[in-house]
């Protein structure tokens, strides 16, 4: 009974009255990215945009990320939960509400927010709710997080479209991808930071469907 107990709180979101408490205070990170140089928490530059993007285990989405054209900076952390700062230990436990994200600031002029959807949804599995593949729990759902309506709008329409293209490929699942207005971003330890250029052979647990994203042609 305690280990069905203990995976239902790791797969149920907490409430305010039974999440963890946290800190009032950011927990320590790195000041840089660990390939770039640049500031994790510098200002976004003129012309770029902000999205936060969760695939499960943030440290291979966090690798897809940099490597993509048009993508200025990826950082990951932790969003869409209750508790303030968490740390790793809390959210593993399913008792923030959080999930690991990776922040994404990107150049529009190379990349559309669009292009980076479609990277999204085929990189991962959105269908298999808190979890993914062996990863279990609220901290490893699929998740987007906008900071504008017009973004909101875009990545519905997007979900919508992945979601057809699951069922003409003989899919039922449904796709289980949180779609919601960015609340606090809690950057991860240093240790998360660019993981897997700090650790090549680390693990990655992206597994995608097999299945395309279809986007407008101009995107």
């Amino acid at each position: 009974m305690f280990l069905i107990d203990m995976f239902n709180k790791k797969t149920v979101m907490p409430t305010a009255e039974n999440a963890l408490p946290g800190r009032s205070e950011p927990i320590p990170t790195a000041s840089t990215h660990f390939i770039s140089g640049l500031p994790l928490k510098g200002p976004v530059p003129e012309g770029m945009k902000t999205i936060y993007l969760g695939m499960g285990c943030f440290w291979g989405a966090e690798r897809l990320l940099w490597q993509t054209p048009g993508v200025h900076l990826t950082v990951s952390g932790y969003q869409g939960g209750i508790t303030p700062n968490p740390t790793y230990q809390e959210t593993v436990t399913g008792l923030t509400g959080h999930t690991e994200v990776v922040k994404v600031v990107y150049d529009p002029a190379k990349i559309s927010l669009e292009g980076l959807l479609k990277i999204f949804f085929e990189a991962h599995d959105p269908t298999q709710g808190m979890r993914q593949g062996n990863d279990i729990g609220t901290t490893y759902r699929s998740a987007i997080y906008v900071e504008d309506d017009k973004d909101m709008a875009l990545a519905i329409a997007v979900r919508d479209r992945f979601q057809e293209a699951l069922v003409k490929a003989g899919r039922s699942s449904r796709v289980t991808t949180e779609i919601a207005p960015a609340g606090p971003f809690y950057f991860a330890e240093e240790y998360h930071q660019q993981y897997l250029a700090k650790n090549p052979n680390g693990y990655c647990g992206l597994r995608g469907t097999g299945v395309s994203c279809p986007i407008s042609p101009a995107a």
